[in-house]
């Protein structure tokens, strides 16, 4: 790892050696991770019994989002075009700059004091709460496990489960030390606590902001689910609804949600459906009351045509942030989430950072992986994510030093004879130097022994013939 990071900006890929190394023996963080991975284990465990061909459900969502992503231009079009149609504005976002002057004149042009934000990655890439703050306005995230970071000044720590890292305990402390209550109150007492809080945010807020799990191009619709109820009041209380979304989230149709809202429930929290299933195509209606009176959907690209633009690497599009993944992978669950210093972590993120944000900073992600294989098992659209982060790598490595360092490697590799020429002792001698970079300080790499296995054999051999004859 040391070696392969010295090819890309070392104040990342030092940082993130340094993390990787303190988290990797916090016993205290491993054993809250274990713990709050092993419920949702159960839990995925038992919703897929209720499933008589799982396989076949992911061989046909696999199917729709290679289609889609396949002609996301036709797709994203018609996504704007139907609903454009009933009054909705839609901006398109090349990058983060963009959406973040989007925000800044959608903001002031509604004198917004105060914005209700329901959980989504997209936002977290463009750091919105930093753009509302920046003009004086309170944005406040709606999420229990995002209200609970966004309270303890932190980012979210997994994709779908933000405050996985924390233990009951830990929010308890935080509540305490930040609201005043009880260091021993019960989850559902400061579950009840901000339930009552937000409620007074929802009816006062200017803006509601929420992602989309899914853009729906024939009907024009913007698919949000969720099991706390908080984006659909984000939607629905303000007078101004904003969607912030990646263009990766089109699917062609209506008809393909209920393969893909079962499927993300299953493997997001491994439920049968998630809570509240919400489709919003407009802003209010004249022959409706209550509903937003304007809406917005900005198409955040930021990075993702790269990633269209590289057919090797195309199928990561596909991704449905359910972070099964994360949940799966040895290295995450050894690392944690804020190691890998990006918004999107774990083997997904490791394939897609580094094209989102630039391979000189996040390229050593992609060798944040075992190739165990497990993530490609447990991904519900079929991502082969080993075979694209093996891609990712060969990318990352195309370098003089790297391309020179690996020809010499098979040149030294294609004759034994060329192992021979250096005695045991050297090799031994230039192992005990470079263990710490090769293998890091806390194992041994194997000495070499005094005589090859070849050299070995051939003793052996002819003594065997000797005692023959």
């Amino acid at each position: 790892m040391w070696l392969r990071c010295n090819f890309f900006d070392m104040t990342f890929a030092k940082l993130f050696i340094k993390k990787s190394k303190k988290i990797a023996f916090d016993e205290r963080h491993r054993a809250t991770i274990r713990f709050n991975i092993s419920k949702y284990d159960a839990a995925v465990a038992k919703g897929k019994e209720r499933h008589q061909n799982l396989d076949l459900a992911k061989e046909y969502a696999a199917s729709v989002k290679r289609d889609a992503i396949a002609r996301l231009p036709d797709y994203l079009e018609q996504f704007e075009k139907k609903i454009s149609k009933r009054g909705v504005r839609v901006l398109w976002a090349k990058d983060g700059d963009e959406a973040s002057g989007y925000l800044k004149d959608i903001i002031r042009k509604h004198n917004a004091k105060r914005i209700v934000k329901s959980k989504s990655m997209t936002t977290e890439e463009i750091d919105f709460n930093a753009i509302a703050s920046a003009l004086g306005c309170e944005s406040v995230e709606t999420d229990l496990g995002e209200f609970i970071v966004q309270t303890a000044d932190e980012k979210p720590y997994h994709i779908v489960t933000p405050a996985m890292h924390k233990s009951r305990k830990d929010i308890a402390h935080l509540f305490h030390k930040k609201f005043g209550t009880p260091i021993e109150s019960s989850p559902e007492q400061m579950t009840d606590y901000v339930r009552t809080l937000l409620r007074q945010k929802f009816v006062t807020a200017d803006i509601g902001v929420t992602g989309a799990n899914f853009l729906i191009a024939d009907i024009g619709g913007v698919a949000v689910t969720e099991n706390e109820g908080n984006a659909l009041m984000c939607a629905a209380f303000p007078k101004v609804h904003v969607v912030i979304a990646g263009i990766e989230k089109i699917i062609p149709s209506v008809n393909d949600l209920d393969v893909f809202w079962q499927l993300l429930a299953l493997h997001g929290t491994g439920q049968q459906i998630t809570n509240y299933n919400s489709i919003f195509t407009s802003a209010k209606k004249s022959t409706e009351h209550n509903a937003p009176e304007k809406m917005y959907v900005i198409l955040l690209d930021n990075g993702r045509s790269n990633i269209y633009a590289d057919e090797n690497v195309r199928e990561a599009l596909a991704c449905i942030r359910c972070g099964a993944c994360l949940n799966a992978c040895p290295v995450y669950k050894t690392i944690g989430g804020y190691t890998y210093n990006c918004t999107y972590s774990g083997p997904i993120g490791s394939v897609i950072t580094p094209f989102l944000k630039g391979f000189q900073k996040f390229g050593h992600l992609c060798s944040a992986c075992s190739l165990c294989r497990a993530c490609a098992e447990v991904c519900p659209v079929k991502i082969p994510l080993p075979d694209l982060l093996l891609y990712t790598r060969s990318k990352a490595a195309k370098g003089f030093l790297q391309t020179a360092g690996m020809h010499a490697f098979c040149l030294l590799s294609k004759r034994r004879s060329r192992y021979e020429m250096c005695r045991s002792s050297i090799k031994n001698l230039f192992l005990h130097v470079f263990n710490p970079f090769l293998w890091g300080n806390k194992r041994v790499f194997p000495r070499f022994a005094k005589q090859s296995f070849a050299k070995q054999y051939k003793i052996v051999s002819k003594g065997t013939r000797n005692a023959r004859i």
